[in-house]
Formats: structure tokens, sequence, C-alpha cells
């Protein structure tokens, strides 16, 4: 690929709300995970790791999202419970990215998060590049304690949130324009 076309695909990339259809191929997925591998990584810690949840696995995620809202509102209402239930299935393919810490006296947790964090754009893009509709979801299960018992996420360990991937389904965002001069100054 020219360097050119790659550009391209960087420059076009946006995330797809709606994705379905089969899981992406093993040959797809070991691309978008050898991408993630090739993140910027300070002494070469490789503060990361990854859960694939498939199949009746989103469900028993699903499951795991409703137990953990239910300890903060016992009183959800079942409209509620259902929704939660669902999100999970919103993909073929949820992948759990999980920061894992280590003591190092020259790179800061702070460098390994954002290490973590390039590893999951590295996955974005590899999957855009081939095709693949993908999603990076946070939001409030991210980061309960409930969820992350159930994932079995360990004291040193942060999700940093849930990529959701599969075939794009409809038509994608439109690339909005971006005003590069509104976030680029010189230093003076």
């Amino acid at each position: 690929m020219a360097s050119h076309d790659a550009l391209d695909f960087l420059l076009s990339r946006v995330s797809v709300s709606r994705v379905g259809g089969e899981l992406p191929s093993t040959d797809a997925l070991q691309k978008i995970f050898t991408a993630a591998l090739r993140a910027p990584d300070h002494a070469g810690l490789k503060p990361w790791r990854y859960l694939k949840v498939a199949g009746e696995q989103r469900e028993k995620l699903g499951e795991l999202f409703v137990s953990a809202k239910l300890q903060d509102d016992p009183q959800l209402d079942q409209a509620a419970i259902d929704k939660l239930k669902k999100k999970p299935l919103r993909a073929p393919l949820v992948i759990v990215v999980i920061a894992s810490i280590q003591d190092h006296p020259k790179v800061p947790e702070i460098e390994q998060m954002l290490s973590a964090g390039a590893s999951t754009q590295n996955m974005l893009l590899a999957a855009h590049m081939q095709g693949i509709g993908a999603m990076w979801r946070t939001g409030s299960m991210t980061y309960h304690s409930r969820v992350r018992e159930g994932l079995g996420v360990a004291q040193n360990e942060k999700i940093i949130g849930f990529i959701y991937l599969g075939s794009i389904e409809g038509k994608t965002r439109l690339v909005p324009e971006i005003k590069v001069g509104e976030y680029v100054t010189d230093w003076n």
C-alpha cells in the first residue's frame, strides 16, 4: 500500500455505531491484535491485555452489566435492565481493552495508560483498513467495580474501554471537517 493510501485511510476513519454480521475472520483479528501490539511502549512493558467476548459470552457480559447497575440502583426498571442486557449484543465481537499497570522506575502509570490507549487506536485503525466496523465505547460499566471483578481485572489494571467489531451496517457517518488551526499553534 502506498503511503498516501494509508494516510487517506487514517484521515477517513470514523467510529461505526452500527455493526453486525459475523465475527471478523481469524486473519483479520490477528492483524488487529498485531497492530495493537505495535503501539508506542516505553521500556517495552506491553502494559495491556485484551479479552474477546463473542457468541453467548456477550449475553453473560450483558448480565454482568445488569448486576453492576442493580448494585447501584436496586429499583432499576425493566426497560433499563433490557437495555443493559442488549449492549454487548450490538456487535458480534466485543474486545475489552485492559491496561495492565506495572511498577517501573522510568515509566509512570500515565505513560502506560497512554500506551494502552494508543494500542486501542491501532486496533480501530487496523479494523478500518480491513473494512471492519469498529466503535470504542466507555461509560459507567467501564469503571464499575463489579464489572472489573466479573471480568477478572486485577488491582493493577484498568479497563480502557469496550471495542465493538463487526460488519458495517447502514451508512457510516461523514468525516467531519476539522480545522487544524484551532488546535495547533506555534510556541513563542
